[in-house]
This record gives structure tokens, C-alpha cells and sequence, in this order.
């Protein structure tokens, strides 16, 4: 009987200091200190030049400016050099007509790969899955998701949420489900028999005592 022990990767933890990184990238080194006082949202995929990694880093590079004026930077990371990094953005200029304007870390080390959780060996020991990681200005890791080698990411939720974190963080609130900018925020419910007896005249739009929304 076959009794090898496949050590699990390291994972990140939600609402944790975000693993420290030092990296060459295709803008010159770059650290997790240096996006301190911004949003970042570092995100992995598997190799340049392959088809569902291109659609990703072309909707990624439509939507940067967006990203930018929420305060937030993109950071990519595979496992693949700097110089290959270079000739796919050249090659996705050249075919589709995108520029990539945000900076690529070339992790041919898998230290950055591996510090965020990266490389699952269910899918793969030698390349990064599509993770993506949301990193307030603090440097703590306030989201991070996973996806399958065979189905790329939809970037637009990716600005969505970036926008109902800072939503939630100025007004001190929650979001529902699909929240976009405009629509009503979600109340916390409150924490005493005594503050939930009179939550359903405090002027919110309340279905019951622990589900109240209001308009910003």
C-alpha cells in the first residue's frame, strides 16, 4: 500500500498581513511594500502564450484604468521569465491590438507562487492557477479567489468587488448579492435583544429585525 503523504500548499489567510514579496517583474523589481496606501490586486495564471490567459490579461489591461481610479494597481504572476513575459505582451499588441500597461512578476522560483497558495498539485506542480488576490492598502488580504485551468475569470466582478469592500469600509455596511454602486447596502443586524426589539423603527427598510437595508 502506497502511504506517500502529499503535503498540502500553504494558503493565505483572509484578513491576514498578505505574504511579503520581492520580484522581477517587467517594470523592474517590485515588492508588496510598494503598493502600501493602495489597493492591489495580484493575480496568477497559468503560462504566456496560452488562449485562456490571453483573454484574462486583455480584460485585465481594458479594464487598468478603471481599476486606477478606485486607487487599485494589478500585479500578474506566472511561472514563466521576464523575457517570455515581454514577448507575449509584445505578441497581444501586435494580434489584438491591447496593450498591457500593469507589471508582470516573472516567478520562475515559485516563491511568490508558492507563498499565496498557487500551486495546487491537484491541478498542477508546475504552473500557477488562476488565483486572484484582493490586497487592501494596509497589506492585508481581504479576498482571494480560485479558478480551474480551463476557464478564465470575469474581471468585471473583480472591479465590483473591489468597490463593495471600499464601500463597506467607508460606511461601515454590507452588500448583497450582486451590489452594484447606487443600490442599497445591507445594515448590520444588531448584536442585543434590546437593539433588535427597536431596529424596526430606526427608519431603515427592514423585512424583519435582522435583514435592513438603506440608500447611501
Amino acid at each position: 500500500m502506497d502511504t506517500t503523504v502529499t503535503s498540502s500548499p500553504v494558503m493565505p489567510r483572509l484578513n491576514e498581513p498578505a505574504p511579503a514579496f520581492d520580484a522581477p517583474t517587467t517594470h523592474g523589481r517590485k515588492t508588496l511594500a510598494d503598493y502600501r496606501g493602495r489597493w492591489l490586486v495580484l493575480f496568477s495564471h497559468p503560462a504566456d502564450f496560452t488562449p485562456v490567459c490571453t483573454t484574462e490579461f486583455i480584460a485585465f489591461a481594458k479594464r487598468h484604468a478603471d481599476f486606477q481610479a478606485l486607487d487599485c494597481d494589478l500585479l500578474g504572476l506566472s511561472i514563466d521569465s521576464h523575457y517570455s513575459h515581454i514577448a507575449w505582451e509584445r505578441n497581444i499588441k501586435e494580434k489584438f491590438g491591447v496593450e498591457i500597461t500593469f507589471p508582470i512578476i516573472a516567478d520562475l522560483s515559485m516563491q511568490v507562487a508558492k507563498a499565496y497558495g498557487m500551486i495546487q498539485p491537484g491541478a498542477s506542480d508546475t504552473s500557477a492557477v488562476r488565483a486572484t488576490f484582493i490586497i487592501d492598502p494596509e497589506g492585508i488580504l481581504r479576498a482571494m479567489v480560485y479558478y480551474p485551468m480551463s476557464n478564465g475569470r470575469s474581471i468585471d466582478e473583480f472591479v465590483r468587488l473591489v468597490k463593495a469592500m471600499q464601500t463597506s469600509d467607508a460606511h461601515k455596511v454590507a452588500t448583497p448579492e450582486g451590489w452594484q454602486p447606487g443600490d442599497k447596502v445591507i445594515v448590520p443586524p444588531p448584536a442585543t435583544a434590546e437593539a433588535a426589539e427597536g431596529r424596526m423603527g430606526e427608519g431603515y427598510e427592514c423585512t424583519d429585525w435582522y435583514f435592513c437595508k438603506k440608500a447611501l
